[in-house]
């Protein structure tokens, strides 16, 4: 009885923060006539060829983080937070993605990877290549590699690059251009002995060596292109940021080096270093700090290390910091909005995915407009203590304290570190295996819609743009072909965006 008046008066309280406008059923009625009148026009399908791809990828982005970064990006703009619309909720087309991989129900960001980067489902750890290799088992790649859409756009001659917040070595970018039978085999000196003695590449190398000719590469991780124990450039004192590699080569040079004759190939470890580029005589482009998450709070002037969202979001902090992850998110978002600026509809397919969920929820009755890192309005029936709304499944923030779960109300909750509750104690919190969203726009957007296999999205993508094996289509009248062209100056604008 108790729980049911918390419930009514939490209920009656939420009355008085119902806006106005909302309590007038006609407000409802022609709100729903608007979007009713938008899905008509979709009736007129977009059936352009692609000029130009655009994938974002949210690490870690399922639906509840979408709808909690949703609410929080409302009330950064002082309103309630729950009528506010992401700029990937008004992508006109939405789909799901099956997110398992062939040897996993819930599966990681490598095996994902592979699927919305190469189109084939792969196996849990392995990156570029089929599901006949079995992780940490070099001598099982040959022969099993995948190419991914950045390959095929690169075949047929076209401009590519990867933006990034986490290591461009990471299992989310890497797939892109990498074959591995290990996401971590970052540079050789993570390598195994029998790995190395069976020929197989490490991924940074990969890096310089697959697709010597992408034209924009930024993200972190620049300490598996140097020698073992050379110092960093920004932290020259700090052993941790040294060099791992063992082969004793300066990728970042390598690099340089393979461009061809008479091409600017600019390689940057600094925003200043960034802004300060004339970019219309800028070539290739490679730019890597230390370490790219930087939480959204310390973010600063110019002078802060080459950081920030982009074209791949990190939104997974396996921690359980909520601020951290939904911070991102709503700064991904403000890169997918820039990017619509800058582009047209009527020749740029972009797509808004993730590689899988988090166990990330948030609930508890909470009323209208509560702020999306508050508490819950009620107390738990069973042990009497707050509780805030964010909450997950399991992961470090299972807390006793004196025997009973640690009462939030007795921490500062709202600190952008708070480690948010779990349910189950472990020293990192897992992915979740349910599907995720996909969101599209422009040409052949419809091609995305119901249900699919995530291996599905880059195959609807390049039918698109008339790239890949599916090009039978674009020898028709009616769909003449346009060259593909990754907006070089968009993507930079991405990155100088925070």
């Amino acid at each position: 009885m108790k729980a049911l008046f918390v419930l009514l008066l939490a209920q009656l309280c939420s009355a008085s923060l119902v806006p106005e406008r909302e309590k007038d059923p006609e407000f409802w009625r022609r709100q729903a006539q608007e979007t009713l009148r938008n899905a008509l026009r979709l009736q007129r399908l977009n059936q352009n060829v692609a000029k130009n791809l655009i994938l974002f990828l949210g690490d870690g982005m399922g639906v509840s983080t979408v709808t909690a970064a949703r609410i929080l990006k409302g009330q950064l703009q002082h309103g309630q937070g729950e009528e506010s619309l992401l700029e990937m909720d008004k992508f006109p087309f939405v789909a799901l993605a099956k997110t398992y991989n062939t040897n996993a129900q819930v599966p990681d960001s490598a095996g994902t990877a592979t699927a919305y980067l190469c189109g084939v489902k792969a196996n849990e750890g392995t990156l570029g290549v089929s599901a006949g290799v079995t992780r940490d088992r070099c001598n099982t790649t040959k022969g099993q590699e995948v190419t991914s859409i950045l390959r095929w756009a690169k075949e047929a001659g076209k401009a590519v690059g990867i933006v990034t917040t986490t290591r461009v070595t990471h299992a989310t970018p890497s797939a892109a251009y990498a074959h591995s039978a290990n996401r971590d085999w970052y540079s050789d000196g993570e390598m195994p002995p029998d790995a190395l003695e069976g020929g197989c590449k490490d991924i940074a190398r990969q890096l310089v060596e697959n697709i010597p000719e992408i034209e924009v590469i930024l993200g972190g991780g620049r300490k598996y292109m140097y020698p073992r124990n050379v110092s960093d450039v920004e932290y020259p004192h700090e052993e941790k940021h040294r060099g791992t590699r063992l082969d004793g080569r300066n990728l970042v040079q390598a690099w340089q080096e393979a461009k061809p004759r008479g091409k600017v190939a600019e390689y940057v470890w600094h925003r200043r270093g960034l802004l300060a580029l004339n970019l219309s005589r800028v070539d290739f482009l490679l730019g890597e700090c230390l370490h790219p998450r930087v939480p959204w709070h310390q973010l600063g002037p110019l002078g802060e290390p080459l950081s920030c969202p982009g074209v791949l979001g990190q939104l997974q902090w396996p921690v359980l910091l909520p601020r951290q992850a939904l911070h991102e998110a709503v700064e991904l978002d403000r890169a997918i909005g820039l990017a619509t600026r800058l582009t047209s509809t009527q020749d740029t397919l972009s797509v808004v995915t993730a590689d899988h969920s988090h166990v990330f929820t948030f609930g508890g009755y909470t009323p209208r407009g509560n702020p999306i890192f508050g508490l819950a309005p009620m107390q738990s029936d069973v042990d009497r203590k707050p509780f805030t709304s964010i909450l997950y499944g399991n992961g470090p923030g299972y807390k006793i304290v004196a025997g009973e779960r640690e009462n939030v109300s007795a921490v500062d909750f709202a600190h952008a570190d708070y480690q948010a509750q779990s349910a189950v104690p472990l020293r990192q919190e897992t992915h979740g295996g349910e599907d995720v969203a996909v969101f599209a726009r422009g040409p052949m957007a419809h091609l995305l819609h119901g249900v699919h296999e995530q291996n599905y999205i880059p195959h609807a993508m390049a039918y698109a743009a008339c790239i890949g094996s599916n090009r039978g289509h674009c020898n028709t009248a009616a769909r003449p072909a346009t060259p593909l062209l990754l907006p070089f100056l968009g993507l930079l604008l991405l990155l100088l965006l925070c």
